[in-house]
């Protein structure tokens, strides 16, 4: 009898750490390695990621990116930028595992800087 009531503590502490172990900074370094694998992403670097390019498999997503130039000039993406980001995403993952939420959004912060506004 003892034994299930520890059972039962020990399968409900489980199934209530899986949720926890998502932290809004690993949320936020999934959607930018998407950004950065994404076609547009291909289109500045000119490189295919490996497995492919990744769909945001939106119903929102644009079939083409939005005719004419960014307002602003200084957001622009480049091949050097988008290595940059990708370097700085695996730092923000290596902090985010670390624990150290606030490094892990300003790293994340400066990806997004770097990686620019991607087609």
């Amino acid at each position: 009898m003892r034994m299930s009531y520890v059972l039962q503590a020990a399968l409900i502490a489980l199934a209530t750490a899986g949720p926890a172990l998502a932290t809004p900074c690993a949320d936020e370094i999934t959607t930018l390695e998407r950004r950065l694998d994404s076609a547009g992403a291909e289109k500045v670097t000119g490189k295919e990621p490996q497995g492919g390019p990744t769909s945001s498999n939106s119903d929102k997503a644009l079939a083409q990116p939005p005719g004419g130039k960014p307002s602003d000039p200084g957001v622009t993406s480049t091949a050097g930028g988008v290595t940059e980001a990708k370097g700085l995403v695996q730092k923000a993952r290596a902090e985010d595992k670390a624990g150290n939420a606030d490094a892990c959004r300003d790293t994340i912060m400066r990806a997004k800087e770097k990686a620019g506004a991607l087609p």
